[in-house]
C-alpha cells in the first residue's frame, strides 16, 4: 500500500478539513494507483485543501497533475449556523465564506503548489465543457441529492477505463440523512450502472473501478 511521507502526512493533519487519517491513507493509495494511468486526478470539493495535499503528492509521485474543483463559498453544512461552520473561513469584508485563500496557503506550506491546478467554479458549469479523460475522480462536494447527483453525472463519464471513482461520506444508515445519504445513493447508482466495480471500503470512503462503458 502506497503511503505518503511524514512531511506530507503532517501537512494533511495540519490542514483544515474533515477527512480522518485512515480514510486519507486509502485516498492516497488509490491516487497513486490511478496516477499510473498517466492521466490527471480530479477532486470535486476542495474546502481548505486537506485531501488535496494527498492528491497533490500522489500526482507528484506519479508524474501527473492533480485538479481540484470548488466554488470556495462552502457547502450547505458549512454555512453560518450549521454544525461544520468555521468563522475563520469567512471573508471579513464581504461576510461570505471564501476558503480559496486558506486552500492556497495549505498547498504553499506543503510545497505542493506546482502539482495542483485549482478550478474555481461550480461543478456542473465546469463539467459542461470538460472533454478529457481522468485517471481518478474523487466526489467530495455538496451533500444534497441535487449536488451529489450533479457531481456524478458531470464527472463519472470522464473516468477512463480502469480508472477510479471515489465517493466520500457514504453512510448507509438513514439517521445520517443530511451528511451521508446523498453520497450513499450516488454510490449505489454507480454500482447499479454496471460501469463501476467496488474495490475497497474504508469507513465512509468507497473506491470503485471503471469496468464498463455505460454510465447511468
Amino acid at each position: 500500500m502506497a503511503a505518503p511521507s511524514p512531511a506530507v502526512l503532517a501537512a494533511f493533519e495540519k490542514a483544515k478539513g474533515f477527512m480522518p487519517l485512515h480514510e486519507g491513507l486509502a485516498l492516497y493509495d488509490a491516487a497513486v494507483e490511478a496516477g499510473a494511468l498517466g492521466l490527471p486526478l480530479l477532486e470535486v470539493g476542495t474546502y481548505c485543501g486537506r485531501s488535496a495535499v494527498l492528491l497533490a503528492d500522489a500526482a507528484r509521485q506519479t508524474g501527473v497533475t492533480a485538479l481540484t474543483l470548488d466554488h470556495h463559498r462552502g457547502s450547505e453544512e458549512q454555512q453560518p449556523g450549521w454544525e461544520y461552520h468555521d468563522p475563520e473561513t469567512v471573508d471579513p469584508e464581504l461576510g461570505v465564506m471564501d476558503t480559496l485563500p486558506t486552500f492556497r496557503r495549505t498547498l504553499y506550506q506543503a510545497g505542493l503548489e506546482e502539482h495542483v491546478v485549482a478550478l474555481v467554479g461550480r461543478s456542473p458549469q465546469v463539467a459542461a465543457f470538460w472533454n478529457a479523460p481522468l485517471g481518478l475522480v474523487f466526489i467530495d462536494g455538496g451533500h444534497t441529492d441535487e449536488h451529489a447527483n450533479a457531481d456524478y453525472e458531470g464527472w463519472a463519464p470522464h473516468v477512463a477505463e480502469g480508472g477510479l471513482l471515489l465517493i466520500h461520506d457514504v453512510f448507509p444508515d438513514p439517521k445520517d440523512e443530511f451528511t451521508g445519504q446523498a453520497p450513499y445513493r450516488v454510490y449505489l447508482r454507480a454500482l447499479e450502472s454496471g460501469a463501476f466495480t467496488e474495490i475497497s471500503v474504508t469507513d465512509s470512503l468507497r473506491v470503485l473501478r471503471r469496468t464498463g462503458a455505460e454510465i447511468k
